[in-house]
């Protein structure tokens, strides 16, 4: 399996036990009863026809590549790092798989089960970004913890963790494959959820790409006479401004407004929940608001 850069040793080295076959040193046969899936395990939905695919395979060859489980206080083992495989070989009708056994903690178990599904590409959006908010509010990672820990940079974590403001319409076209995570960024251009909703169903209806679902939402309904008369009047954007904000946007890496008017303007910071917010102070001022 390839890795990404920047996990710790220790990750690193259980990826490298998690690669090895059922030979491999370090692995024994465990009785799938003795198994339960770990509940907080990033990938919530396993395409059924993929699964009996899977199934075959192992039916014919066995399971090829180990489970890796940690103890747990009822005598049993939780999965950390294979969960699909370990549907698999349920549906195949095995009574043991091999495993790699490791005692872990609850962060390390979800670190692992985030980065496994994310280097195979097995996660959606939605459950890419549910992964690294779980990062942060359970286990108290910040975004650049989460960026260093997955091997992903600080913007990427950041784009991710905006769809989860997307209305729960919205959220499930991204995560039935119906819009993608493109899609999905463009349509949060948009700060009416109604809106959204309306656009979301547009391009899902009309099969729209990336590029159009952008100009789509860049468009402004027509202000009537009162509200002209009571919006600020802007001026609009010059290459500078248009500069300062991909600028700060890729500095801070998150959506950055400017928004310049004839005697004054505004910036306005996106962030997330309180520990997001801290981190952003820290950054901008140095301090240490973050624990």
């Amino acid at each position: 399996m390839a890795r990404k850069k920047g996990l710790g040793k220790g990750l690193d080295a259980l990826f490298e036990d998690n690669s090895t076959s059922v030979s491999g040193q370090g692995t024994e046969l465990i009785k799938i009863s003795e198994i339960e899936p770990n509940k907080n395990q990033p990938r919530r939905d396993f395409d059924q026809a993929a699964l009996e695919q899977l199934a075959d395979s192992i039916r014919e060859h066995g399971v090829i590549q180990p489970l890796v489980l940690r103890p747990i206080g009822t005598g049993g083992y939780q999965i950390v790092a294979g969960e699909r495989r370990y549907r698999a070989s349920r549906m195949a009708g095995l009574s043991e798989v091999p495993a790699v056994i490791r005692e872990l903690s609850d962060t390390e178990t979800m670190e692992i089960a985030l980065i496994e599904n994310l280097q195979r590409e097995d996660l959606n959006p939605v459950e890419e970004a549910l992964g690294y908010q779980e990062l942060m509010n359970q286990y108290g990672f910040t975004q650049d913890a989460v960026s260093k820990s997955v091997g992903k940079s600080r913007p990427a974590i950041a784009n991710s963790l905006r769809l989860l403001n997307l209305p729960d319409e919205v959220i499930r076209y991204v995560k039935s494959g119906d819009l993608s995570a493109g899609h999905a960024r463009a349509i949060l251009a948009l700060e009416n959820p109604d809106e959204m909703v309306a656009l979301a169903e547009k391009t899902v209806k009309e099969g729209l790409n990336v590029r159009a679902v952008e100009k789509l939402a860049k468009k402004k309904p027509k202000e009537t006479t009162e509200e002209k008369s009571q919006a600020p009047e802007f001026v609009p954007k010059d290459k500078f401004l248009s500069e300062m904000k991909l600028a700060l946007t890729s500095a801070l890496g998150r959506k950055i407004e400017i928004e310049k008017g004839k005697k004054k303007s505004r910036l306005v910071i996106e962030f997330y929940d309180d520990k997001d917010l801290a981190e952003l102070a820290e950054r901008l001022t140095g301090d240490g608001f973050s624990s």
